[in-house]
């Protein structure tokens, strides 16, 4: 395995490699398709025969643009999915979640290189010597081998059983006088649920994703705010055209710019309630970034309050898991969770261990 070409890949032409992402937006949903069918009818031949077709054709589509490490990622898939045509193998849940984390490695990888941007964190060498290991592995072995390649780039040990992202919030006891706020905070947060199906249940899942996270670092940050700012976050949306926070194709610069006040209006609101300034601080930073890339202020990881460190985490893993349920897809926790773990410029590193910890026991509990 050339593992320069995973982790310092030349681009030939930069067109052709916009052609390929192109082409490979068309053909991921396909994928995820697919797979989520196959889920239900493990045996279906004319399913099976799809997916190798459309694995062959991004495989091939690879091949014509010289993106040559989209051709090493989707080879040793392309040869595993032969053996499931063939009839040698069978379909499994750990194959499956293995494929779709490829796919995601796969895309982000595409787009990190049209972008400029590093891939490095993205493990794509562990990806791909787990997968050529996966497509000879014997039969009684193959769900181990799947698991152990989401094992080597997620950091997770994955179970086979189906996983359901719902959760209860939980929350500290509190004065009276505070949790009638954080009622009114929530009855916000639920507005802003209500302009879309696909938002109901958002706020209850980050709430308790954050404070869980916060509770396995020791709680270094008060539970009452953090709480808060989760209901909150997003409220400011409410004061922008739904046209551009609902818009699901791409923004253009000035909606972008339009986007970006949403964190400003949700913090001012808290601003001016006596008791939570500790939350309008967590709302006004959530898209800061690490690397200093985020909004509003462009604070590096030393200026960032812990709070918005947790809640930039748990505001992606939401929005990932979204993304793949527009695409046709139920939500993967093994994605989400990648995403989260290859987001080193992004996400606070202090802070993944304990989100992993957190998302560990929703999987193995």
């Amino acid at each position: 395995m050339n593992t320069d070409v995973l982790l310092h890949p030349h681009i030939h032409d930069s067109e052709a490699l916009h052609d390929f992402l192109d082409a490979l937006s068309d053909q991921i949903p396909a994928i995820e398709r697919d797979i989520a069918k196959l889920k239900g009818a493990p045996a279906d031949k004319m399913l099976i025969a799809n997916l190798f077709r459309a694995l062959h054709t991004v495989k091939g589509d690879a091949a014509m643009c010289k993106v040559e490490l989209a051709v090493m990622i989707t080879h040793p898939i392309e040869s595993l999915l032969d053996r499931l045509r063939s009839g040698e193998i069978g379909f499994s849940e750990p194959m499956a979640e293995a494929i779709l984390l490829a796919m995601d490695r796969l895309e982000l990888a595409a787009r990190a290189l049209a972008d400029g941007e590093p891939i490095e964190h993205l493990k794509l060498v562990e990806l791909v010597g787990g997968f050529e290991q996966l497509a000879v592995a014997p039969v009684e072995a193959l769900d181990d081998r799947a698991a152990q390649v989401i094992r080597a780039v997620t950091g997770f040990r994955m179970s086979s059983r189906p996983v359901s992202a719902k959760a209860k919030p939980g929350g500290a006891s509190r004065p009276e006088s505070a949790a009638a706020d954080l009622r009114f905070f929530r009855s916000l947060a639920l507005q802003y649920e209500a302009r879309s199906p696909l938002f109901q249940g958002r706020s209850d899942r980050q709430l308790h994703l954050a404070l869980e996270t916060n509770a396995a670092a020791g709680t270094p940050v008060d539970p009452l705010q953090l709480e808060a700012a989760v209901y909150m976050h997003d409220v400011g949306m409410l004061f922008l055209p739904e046209s551009v926070w609902l818009k699901a194709g791409k923004l253009s610069d000035k909606e972008r710019r339009q986007l970006q006040q949403h964190a400003g209006f949700g913090a001012g609101l808290l601003q001016r309630m006596e008791g939570w300034a500790g939350a309008a601080e967590i709302v006004l930073q959530h898209h800061e970034r690490q690397d200093g890339a985020g909004y509003p202020r462009g604070f590096r990881s030393e200026d960032i309050v812990p709070g918005a460190k947790i809640l930039a985490m748990v505001d992606t893993f939401e929005s990932v898991t979204l993304k793949h349920s527009q695409r046709g897809q139920g939500r993967s926790l093994v994605r989400a969770i990648a995403e989260i773990n290859a987001g080193d410029n992004q996400f606070a590193p202090e802070w993944i261990g304990p989100f992993n910890t957190v998302i560990r026991r929703m999987i193995e509990g």
